[in-house]
């Protein structure tokens, strides 16, 4: 069977999601006129207009969509709709030339869709409050999926299930997604509650440890986004250590699956215990503490710093927030190198971290103990079991898959990144802070330092790694395949 690309309806997809994004604008608009940063303002302005011009133009042309949307449309119209919203979303900074370089505008503003909080600025607080706000609340939007909040407020699909399945699994984090209820759009709703209702506590709590109202928005959305960007220069060092232990707190929570909150409000404890990927999650963490205090014991005066400063870094990093209380960069090489394997192991899979996930982790572990028991026992047939049940075949084979492309595409950047002359140390840290979503990395472009000096065509390689692995890799790797354009 042969069918072309419903592009239509992908254009009907975008449509209201740049109409939603102009509006998301007006709070940073009204924050630059309070404030009386007019250029700010007017940039926000000139630029929620063209947003709406091209959103006009584009739901006037595909205002005839037909029905018809499959797995490919799913991850076509997820890719495009990332891309499109970001170099749009770049507007304000371009315009107003807070940031003279497009190029490092989009890199910017995809910085704060994907969460990744990896910057170019050198000096964050002399950027407008209007523009500070806009590139925060990037980092909320992104946080649980732009797609996600459109199903969930837009009724586009109507009773088509599968149009809102095929959207949920190419945006969502994680090597499969399922139904917390029957019907994909309510999950969606499921979903944007929890992550708001986490959101307003860590707000709550920021504010009542006398963080400044502004501070305190921008960081809740950097937190509950696992973003990173921060409104001072230090990021968070010069905060009390009471609302850096609250943001540690928040951090570790928003990198957990959001399925087990779910489980909790339905009261079914005792699956959320069971958990493997959340207990593995949890091993993690404090193991990672407790090694890492250990070996930084010696750079602070008190056991109270070093296990606040060890606990800040390893929920930062594991979360993929890019938060930072102390320039880690110049802790010992061990501590390092835990830093960079929680890099790469990221979060629990559908939260709002990025990384390779810990779910996948687990997944490959266990293929490989069954790769070894198959080694040792040929005959026998043994099934990758997760919380007691089987794990299809397929969700295997994608993990598998996943993590080919994801090594090639580490690999890849990395050469390019190494074309510009920086150390071997900063080119692998840049690529690995930005293809899992991280933020800062280590050397030339650690948590005091930032991503200015890359050239155009590195920072391009950036912004690509930073959609690939915001989106699980496929959405955006699908958009460069021959095989995507012809029909099949």
């Amino acid at each position: 069977m042969r069918y072309a690309m419903n592009y239509r309806l992908i254009g009907r997809i975008i449509a209201p999601l740049l109409l939603i994004e102009a509006v998301f604008m007006i709070p940073a608009w009204g924050i630059s006129m309070v404030h009386h940063e007019m250029n700010a303002a007017f940039a926000i302005l000139k630029s929620q207009l063209i947003i709406l011009v091209v959103g006009g133009i584009l739901w006037v042309l595909t205002r005839r969509s037909e029905h018809g949307f499959y797995a490919k449309e799913g991850l076509v119209a997820t890719g495009f709709a990332w891309l499109v919203l970001s170099l749009l979303g770049a507007l304000p900074f371009y315009i107003s030339r807070e940031i003279p370089s497009y190029v490092d505008c989009v890199f910017e503003m995809v910085s704060g869709f994907t969460t990744t909080g990896s910057s170019i600025l050198a000096d964050v607080e002399a950027m407008d409050k209007g523009l500070l706000y806009w590139r925060s609340f990037s980092h909320w939007v992104g946080g649980m999926g732009v797609l996600v909040f459109l199903l969930a407020v837009v009724p586009l699909a109507g009773k088509n299930e599968g149009f809102t399945l095929h959207i949920l699994r190419a945006e969502s984090p994680g090597p499969s997604v399922g139904k917390l209820v029957p019907r994909m759009r309510q999950t969606a709703m499921i979903l944007y509650i929890l992550y708001m209702v986490l959101t307003v506590l860590d707000l709550l709590f920021l504010l009542l440890g006398g963080m400044p109202v502004f501070d305190a928005v921008c960081t809740a959305f950097g937190t509950a986004g696992t973003g990173g960007f921060g409104v001072r220069a230090d990021s968070m060092a010069s905060y009390s250590p009471y609302l850096q232990n609250v943001t540690t707190v928040f951090m570790l929570l928003f990198g957990v699956n959001f399925s087990c909150y779910y489980l909790l409000l339905l009261k079914r404890f005792r699956e959320v215990f069971f958990d493997e990927e959340l207990r593995l999650y949890i091993m993690i963490v404090v193991s990672s503490i407790l090694l890492i205090a250990w070996n930084i014991s010696g750079l602070y005066a008190t056991t109270e710093e070093v296990f606040r400063h060890s606990a800040f870094q390893v929920a930062t990093v594991i979360s993929t927030t890019g938060f930072a209380t102390t320039d880690f960069d110049l802790w010992p090489s061990f501590s390092k190198a835990i830093l960079l394997f929680l890099m790469l192991s990221g979060a629990c899979a559908g939260s709002t971290g990025g990384g390779m996930k810990v779910a996948r982790l687990l997944l490959l572990m266990k293929s490989l103990r069954r790769n070894f028991h198959a080694n040792l026992h040929p005959s026998e047939v043994r099934k990758v079991r997760m919380n007691g049940s089987a794990v299809d075949e397929k969700v295997m084979n994608n993990v598998n898959g996943y993590l080919i492309a994801y090594a090639a595409i580490i690999v890849l950047s990395f050469l390019i990144l190494s074309l510009d002359g920086f150390s071997m140390e900063t080119n692998f840290s840049a690529v690995m802070a930005t293809f899992n979503n991280i933020g800062p990395g280590f050397a030339a472009v650690g948590p005091v330092c930032n991503f200015a000096a890359y050239s155009p065509l590195s920072k391009i390689v950036m912004i690509f790694d930073m959609l690939a692995g915001r989106l699980e890799i496929f959405p955006i790797l699908v958009l460069f395949s021959r095989s995507t354009w012809k029909k099949n």
